[in-house]
């Protein structure tokens, strides 16, 4: 098996960083389960860039990962978060992305998965906002999922993650390393494979001002500037495995 993983930060692992400084997360994981249920190695190519609006997730990422060499037998496709953080934006565009993404798997004969993204708006300003374009999106692919008969992961509904700080890093838009377990188990179990065990994620504490006014200081007012100055978090990166790399079975636990 070879899969290939495009996206954002969702999918590069953002929250999940490692005593290096690397970033692992959910399609690490998931590339690891593949190759433990497998008893063999796999081929992983994560090509998801933190920051990446769903077009150039499309179309360069998706152009880059059709022509690996071999071509992947796998891929999955998360995107659209960074739009609806965006003032003006189309659902139906995005849903009108995601098919073309979803037409060009299919023709080059490659299992595709869609994966609905989680939903971090109970901790955000101006979360309403994003809640609604959320559900909205992922209904539009969800309806589009049921009428390619295309894999459909639906992390976005998964009450655990959406209501459990514990699974969230500090930042309250990127899952921590509890979150991106989660999701690679939800990913695993819906491929028909055997997800590692968990162990469980207690509440986190309680909001207090001064928490407020830090987490304002060190992550809202630095996204803002980012914004205004028309940055990227993503902006010189590429992804993380551009070519394959092979990933060796063994025992993995996901604690």
């Amino acid at each position: 098996m070879h899969f290939a993983a495009i996206g954002d930060s969702f999918t590069e692992g953002v929250g999940d960083e490692q005593p290096d400084g690397s970033t692992r997360g959910w399609a690490d994981l998931v590339a690891a389960g593949l190759a433990r249920t497998r008893g063999e190695p796999v081929g992983y190519a994560n090509l998801a860039v933190r920051g990446r609006l769903l077009a150039p997730i499309v179309t360069d990422q998706l152009d880059a990962a059709l022509a690996l060499d071999p071509p992947p037998t796998l891929l999955t496709l998360n995107g659209g978060g960074n739009d609806m953080l965006r003032r003006h934006i189309q659902v139906a565009d995005l849903v009108g992305l995601t098919e073309q993404a979803v037409r060009r798997c299919r023709d080059a004969g490659v299992r595709v998965v869609l994966i609905a993204g989680a939903d971090p708006s109970a901790r955000l300003p101006l979360g309403g906002v994003v809640r609604r374009r959320g559900e909205a999106l992922t209904a539009g692919v969800a309806e589009l999922a049921a009428r390619y008969g295309t894999d459909f992961v639906d992390v976005f509904h998964d009450a655990e993650i959406r209501h459990r700080p514990g699974y969230w890093s500090a930042d309250r838009l990127h899952l921590g390393p509890a979150g991106h377990r989660r999701v690679a188990g939800l990913i695993l179990d819906a491929l028909g494979e055997d997800p590692a065990p968990i162990d469980p994620v207690a509440d986190g504490p309680a909001r207090h001002p001064l928490a407020e006014l830090r987490y304002y200081r060190e992550h809202v007012v630095p996204w803002v500037a980012r914004r205004l100055r028309g940055h990227s978090s993503g902006d010189g990166r590429d992804g993380k495995h551009v070519a394959w790399v092979s990933v060796p079975p063994q025992e993995t636990h996901a604690r």
